[in-house]
């Protein structure tokens, strides 16, 4: 690709433009306004936020600049809480003793104390302190069980010139809201974890699946679905990749990372071109592991780009469909969930309710949290002045994939969406205690916001 092209097309991810096969052939004509206009006709998918940052050398500063922007934005949808009315900084708190007492902070450390209760300390940009939350309180105790590090919380209570005295911890959550629902008639559809490559991939049951969206199997009732069907979202792990774990290779029918994404594009070629798809990467697949992922862009990914109705976009990233002069759209956060595996071990609620059999309580859990990945290890990740982790507009719809089990439910005015996978267990799996749930496909009706799940499993 010569430079002009690569240049143009760098600009244009900046701008979160989406860039079409047959943009492509011609962006060395074509002038950037031209290209705006074309990926704005009406009924299209609207990219909100698809990361892309040019690769550049990362010093100290960058991380600095990465946790301060996280820190001030999260403060700032805390100090719009009605609770947080009051909220001084950590420096004025140790001023003196104070009856009353209302801070921000990021949890730097979590002990339990000898008598059994949460010890934690807290740090702002202006110092640290220490909150004690006492076991007594029953209620409380257990939320700051499920407190993670670096995650940041606002905390009322009463200050004694040494510790503070924890009467509530608020997150920053999402807003209780009505659920938007789309004027028009139609359906997306969520996969995920296809795992293309893979001996396990379950070929079988993902003809059946493009045999139904192609409204050539089931009832008439489920042809008529399928017709109706107008997205369809793709979340991460495509292929199986090459060297993800341990002895890999042998579990492998395509070794070849170009064949694998080849074969990928064969089977979504045969998904009708009025339906949009919608991709995302994930760390299965051949890009870097830390997040945000760029979208697919590359000569290995040049069959799935040829597809002209494929919609590249990165993990994460907000998508609105629907959108028009009248209906401003549903946005739907797409995640992969390379996080989840973190949280599942490390926070006890989740962990005795259902772990990885409860994708609702995760992807709760990061919504009350308003970030992806809050803890500093629970992921890999790349510091930029903004962190793109940050849940900052809060979603119609949170769509992820990774745990290889389809789950749906609501929280709130948010529709939470797990999709399923197309593999069966691996030996990695079996290592982990994964339980697959594979070839099952959650379907939103957009115009009511109800969610089903199709089963294709060759016992279903």
């Amino acid at each position: 690709m010569d430079e002009q092209k690569k240049k143009a097309i760098e600009v244009l991810l900046k701008r979160n433009v989406l860039v079409s096969p047959e943009l492509l052939e011609n962006i060395d004509k074509l002038g950037i306004e031209e290209i705006q206009k074309a990926r704005k006709e009406p009924g299209s998918v609207e990219i909100q936020q698809s990361y892309y940052e040019p690769p550049k050398k990362r010093e100290c500063s960058d991380f600095v600049e990465y946790y301060n922007d996280r820190f001030r934005t999260i403060e700032r949808m805390l100090a719009a809480r009605p609770e947080m009315s009051g909220a001084t900084s950590i420096s004025r708190l140790k001023l003196g003793r104070q009856e009353k007492a209302t801070i921000i902070g990021l949890i730097a450390d979590k002990q339990t104390t000898k008598n059994e209760h949460i010890m934690l300390t807290v740090e702002d940009q202006t110092g640290s302190a220490k909150v004690l939350v006492s076991k007594a309180k029953q209620e409380l105790y257990n939320t700051a069980k499920d407190c993670v590090l670096d995650e940041i919380i606002g905390i009322t209570g009463a200050y004694n010139g040494e510790l503070l005295f924890a009467a509530s911890i608020i997150h920053p959550d999402v807003p209780t809201e009505e659920a938007k629902k789309s004027p028009y008639e139609g359906y997306a559809v969520f996969l995920s974890d296809i795992h293309v490559g893979s001996k396990k991939f379950l070929g079988e049951e993902f003809n059946k699946f493009l045999s139904w969206i192609n409204s050539e199997l089931g009832s008439e009732e489920q042809k008529e679905l399928a017709r109706k069907v107008k997205y369809v979202f793709v979340i991460g792990d495509i292929v199986d990749g090459v060297g993800i774990y341990p002895d890999q290779d042998e579990e492998l029918e395509e070794k070849d990372i170009f064949g694998q994404y080849k074969k990928c594009a064969e089977l979504f070629s045969r998904i009708p071109k009025d339906k949009k798809i919608i991709i995302s990467p994930g760390n299965h697949d051949s890009m870097r592991i830390s997040e945000p992922q760029p979208p697919f862009i590359g000569e290995m990914f040049v069959p799935l780009l040829n597809l002209p109705n494929v919609y590249p976009v990165s993990n994460p990233a907000y998508v609105t469909l629907d959108k028009t002069a009248d209906f401003p759209g549903l946005t739907v956060l797409v995640y992969h969930g390379y996080s989840f595996d973190y949280y599942v071990a490390n926070v006890e609620s989740i962990r005795t309710k259902g772990g990885y059999d409860r994708a609702d309580l995760i992807m709760k859990f990061l919504l009350q949290r308003r970030h992806l990945s809050p803890t500093h290890s629970a992921t890999l990740y790349i510091p930029s002045a903004t962190d793109n982790l940050v849940i900052r507009k809060v979603p119609d719809i949170f769509a992820t994939g990774h745990i290889h089990r389809s789950y749906a439910a609501q929280y709130k005015h948010v529709t939470l969406i797990s999709s399923s996978c197309w593999q069966g267990k691996t030996s990695f799996q079996e290592r982990m205690g994964h339980v697959p749930q594979p070839a099952r496909v959650p379907i939103i009706n957009l115009q009511t916001r109800e969610v089903k799940i199709l089963k294709f499993g060759a016992e279903e």
